[in-house]
């Protein structure tokens, strides 16, 4: 089964890499950019078969690893 993981900072939370990026979009030409959030995609290839035991096990690494639950919000989509 495969899932991927979509981690974005948490409303509130200073991007600084958005920023930058708005900047540089700016500097192309691009000024109605008003704003940039950036974030990151995982992919994981697993091997259970079980959807509920899937999402359960990648929520899980999400909250031990992928993702820092105090600045970082999370979505999980399995397919």
């Amino acid at each position: 089964m495969k899932a991927r993981v979509h981690v974005m900072l948490k409303d509130g939370v200073l991007d600084p890499q958005g920023e930058a990026v708005r900047h540089a979009l700016a500097t192309l030409g691009f000024g109605g950019v008003e704003g940039v959030r950036q974030g990151k995609v995982i992919e994981l290839d697993l091997a259970e078969t079980d959807h509920a035991a899937a999402e359960k096990a990648v929520r899980e690494m999400c909250e031990k690893l992928l993702a820092n639950t105090v600045i970082e919000k999370y979505t999980v989509e399995l397919g």
